[in-house]
């Protein structure tokens, strides 16, 4: 909690808005007016200067929901060397960082999955996703669940992405059918990304589920990055055909950049 609070402390906001007319106080746009508008909408010392009427558009506050789902497969417990974070912590830090950027703008947060959390706004919401997010799961790889979900909310998963596609595939669609936008973020080792294996090498899972032994592991590389495009470039198809967004961060970078980058994601027009 006290890292995400400390990353969410570098983001600077300003007023918070959703940048579009709509129900609120503060003044968004003028604009003609159009038959139906409210003579009381009028604002006429703006109309004064024009030989066309005028309305005052104030700028939409309506708060939202948004679902986090964080990975915490024992996969996402991996780090290539003790000076980086592990995808785990780098992905929940990020998340509780996201939530606490979103709760002070007034949004309601919540945590999907089979053990989420219902949305909910303050301090004492975002006391609970920390307790929620400091659990582990037994399983290597775990899939993204939209369980408790509400319709026409917004999500975020993040996750490694390197399990079995197809049950994210399978959320993210479903998500969508039932008007849920959101950002998925990849979270991803440097090593993971160069892999600068050569020769005898073990490869084995996180909680020892999967063990491949090779002795000549730079012969794998080509394969291996083919792959990750592949994987890639399915998540980006993914996004974009359901109106999603998706990123990859390395743990090796600095924080900030994901981080305002999945805050521009989740307020973003739909």
């Amino acid at each position: 909690m006290a890292e995400a609070q400390h990353l969410a402390a570098t983001v600077i906001l300003g007023e918070h808005g959703r940048r579009r007319a709509g129900m609120g106080a503060n003044f968004w746009q003028y604009r003609p007016a159009q038959a139906g508008d409210d003579a009381r909408m009028i604002d006429w010392r703006r109309s004064g200067r024009a030989d066309t009427a005028f309305v005052q558009d104030k700028e939409w506050q309506t708060a939202q929901t948004v679902m986090v789902w964080v990975d915490r497969g024992r996969a996402m417990g991996f780090a290539s060397t003790p000076q980086l974070p592990a995808k785990g912590h780098r992905a929940r830090v990020l998340a509780l960082a996201c939530a606490i950027l979103l709760v002070r703008g007034g949004e309601r947060v919540g945590l999907g999955g089979q053990d989420g959390l219902p949305p909910r706004r303050g301090p004492m919401m975002l006391d609970r996703l920390a307790m929620a997010l400091g659990t582990d799961q037994a399983e290597d790889y775990v899939a993204p669940d939209t369980t408790g979900m509400p319709a026409r909310s917004r999500a975020l998963f993040v996750s490694d992405f390197l399990g079995d596609p197809a049950p994210t595939l399978r959320a993210v669609a479903e998500a969508a059918d039932r008007g849920i936008k959101g950002a998925m973020l990849q979270v991803l080792d440097p090593q993971e990304e160069a892999f600068p294996f050569e020769g005898r090498t073990i490869f084995e899972s996180m909680g020892g589920t999967f063990r491949h032994e090779t002795l000549k592991a730079g012969e794998l590389r080509g394969r291996y990055l083919e792959r990750l495009a592949e994987r890639k470039a399915r998540l980006r198809d993914l996004a974009r055909a359901t109106g999603w967004m998706f990123s990859t961060h390395h743990t090796d970078e600095a924080a900030t950049g994901a981080l305002l980058w999945l805050h521009t994601a989740l307020e973003r027009r739909a």
